[in-house]
């Protein structure tokens, strides 16, 4: 049993670098950081119903299920939900192949994280949305990032690239 407590202490740096994804920390560090940062300013700053800005306005809006409000009236079932789907996809994301994959994993994994801190610090759990543009459905930055990562990994398995590396 010491020896396990003794191996486990002196695990070789090389080795635990070799399992975590740095692009896809980094990206994702920024991602959560700057969304919070926005949707901290759109909850103590759109206390008014609109604001327009070039062709695209702000309006504050809280969601309380997921994409496009959907699964609206259980929002604790949809915040449960998220933090399940949310760990996976860290989990998988952790293991990225270098490159375009990385990125893609560090915009959805950045995003998801976001809106599911969002959703675990409110009461009644919801997500701050506040970017609104013509009639498509008021969003966030997370939003935006979890929807370019995801076109992103399209991208990259559309050109036969492999997105992580073997467990």
């Amino acid at each position: 049993m010491a020896g396990a407590l003794l191996h486990l202490r002196y695990v070789p740096r090389r080795r635990l670098a070799d399992t975590v994804s740095r692009p896809v920390a980094v990206l994702a560090t920024g991602v959560i950081v700057s969304d919070q940062i926005t949707k901290a300013w759109a909850r103590h700053a759109l206390a008014s119903p609109r604001h327009v800005v070039g062709p695209w306005w702000w309006r504050l809006t809280f969601n309380g299920g997921v994409s496009f409000s959907f699964n609206r009236g259980l929002p604790l079932v949809t915040a449960i939900a998220t933090l399940v789907v949310a760990v996976v996809v860290v989990a998988v994301a952790l293991r990225a192949t270098a490159g375009v994959a990385s990125w893609g994993f560090g915009l959805l994994v950045g995003g998801g994280v976001s809106n599911v801190l969002d959703r675990w610090t409110t009461s009644p759990p919801r997500v701050t949305d506040f970017v609104a543009v013509g009639s498509f459905p008021v969003f966030n930055l997370a939003d935006a990032a979890i929807t370019l990562g995801f076109v992103v990994l399209l991208f990259a398995t559309m050109r036969g690239q492999r997105l992580v590396r073997p467990w």
